[in-house]
């Protein structure tokens, strides 16, 4: 798992991860994690205003934003996800969080199967507020699908590339359950702590759902299973899970 950094002007710490994304963030201590969702989904220059303005509303640096869930109209192929997301970092960039390689926001981006947007926008955020007296630890971990990050080209690394029988996804589903474990652990949580695990994917998950996924003890409040698949030609399964301590409808 990647190096523990602090990234102190944002009020977390993250787990290094790839340029474009950590593998997950957790609040430091005197603050706690909220998320925003939007009501549809926001075109991302549109998401980043948004942003920027509620940020301001509530009275919370740039550097504050932790965590961006976000769709796109379908999945790229490796080339074109390294493109958008060089074209995604620049605004962080502009706003002194993105520096030198290193990407302390974690992210999901995915692809919904049914009316998808037209163009990748921003379907949520998380960012750092002071925490309230009574506060728990908070935390939101990256999405991730079923192939190791960072190690080479994605097509190398799927597991069970192709393969979607129950078989096959029911090993994708036990590697990503496994690294949403490890980002957890890394940042001192786990399923006890979480307060929402979503999952996405266009295939059935319903014959691997209560002995991988339930009783793994992966969905203490439910699961939220998105009809999307994940972001690179060839994935099929992927998932993201946070702990957060406010959730609101912009």
């Amino acid at each position: 798992m990647g190096q523990i950094i602090t990234f102190p002007s944002g009020g977390y710490r993250y787990i290094k991860g790839v340029f474009q994304y950590s593998a997950g963030v957790a609040a430091d201590p005197g603050f706690e994690i909220e998320r925003a969702r939007f009501q549809r989904p926001v075109p991302l220059a549109d998401g980043f205003r948004a942003i920027a303005a509620h940020l301001a509303s509530v009275a919370r640096p740039l550097a504050a934003l932790c965590a961006c869930e976000l769709r796109s109209p379908a999945p790229f192929t490796e080339e074109g996800f390294l493109t958008f997301n060089r074209g995604y970092v620049e605004t962080l960039e502009q706003w002194g969080i993105y520096c030198d390689g290193r990407n302390p926001v974690a992210r999901s981006n995915v692809c919904p199967e049914i009316e998808p947007p037209a163009v990748p926008g921003f379907y949520a955020f998380a960012y750092t507020v002071p925490a309230r007296p009574d506060a728990r630890p908070t935390f939101h971990i990256a999405g991730s699908g079923e192939a190791p990050e960072g190690q080479g080209t994605y097509r190398d690394r799927i597991i069970r590339r192709g393969d979607t029988s129950a078989g096959g996804l029911r090993e994708k589903a036990r590697y990503v359950l496994g690294e949403m474990e490890r980002r957890m652990q890394a940042l001192g949580f786990g399923w006890a702590q979480v307060t929402a695990t979503q999952v996405y994917t266009v295939y059935d998950v319903h014959p691997i759902l209560a002995e991988e996924i339930v009783r793994r003890g992966a969905t203490p409040h439910g699961l939220t299973w998105h009809y999307a698949r994940p972001p690179v030609v060839g994935l099929d399964y992927e998932m993201d899970v946070r702990g957060v301590a406010r959730e609101i409808v912009l």
